[in-house]
């Protein structure tokens, strides 16, 4: 698993949709450090916190890993 690349396709999403991290880490219920760390592939992130992400945001799961 490429953390780096799994951390910048999340944060290519989330600019896609104007949110700043802060609000990344209200809709994915955790706190913007959290989210901070896993887009800079500095966190790894548990394949239920992606897949909550992937269905809050409406973006394919698949998509974080570049797919």
């Amino acid at each position: 698993m490429d953390l780096k690349l799994i951390g910048q396709n999340i944060r290519t999403e989330r600019l896609k949709k104007g949110w700043t991290q802060e609000k990344m880490a209200e809709v994915a219920n955790c706190s913007w450090r959290y989210v901070q760390m896993v887009e800079q592939g500095r966190n790894i992130p548990s394949i239920r916190w992606l897949n909550n992400l992937a269905e809050k945001t409406k973006v394919p799961l698949a998509r974080f890993f570049g797919e």
